[in-house]
């Protein structure tokens, strides 16, 4: 095996990274199914009120926020951890 590849298998931040991805891959697992609860939630709600609940609009915001910076990170387009390690995104972004 190279040497430089045994090197770098040994490099503690590797493994680490490595840890972090695949915590956050089961988070954006669960976050996807709550979005799909939300979203089901949002158009019952539509039905019998005849609007959607104001709470849920922000927090769906700030949680689809949540979820590009998972993917960001397991990715490797950042190297920010997210929540729990960060704090929660806002959910003010423009519609």
């Amino acid at each position: 095996m190279n040497e430089e590849i045994k090197q770098r298998l040994q490099t503690k931040e590797i493994w680490q990274r490595g840890l972090f991805m695949l915590f956050f891959m089961f988070v954006y697992g669960f976050s996807n199914s709550l979005t799909i609860g939300i979203m089901f939630f949002q158009f019952a709600t539509l039905i019998v009120t005849g609007k959607t609940n104001e709470f849920l609009l922000g927090f769906s915001q700030s949680l689809s926020i949540y979820i590009h910076q998972t993917i960001s990170f397991m990715t490797f387009n950042s190297e920010q951890h997210p929540f729990p390690f960060s704090t929660w995104p806002s959910g003010n972004v423009p519609r």
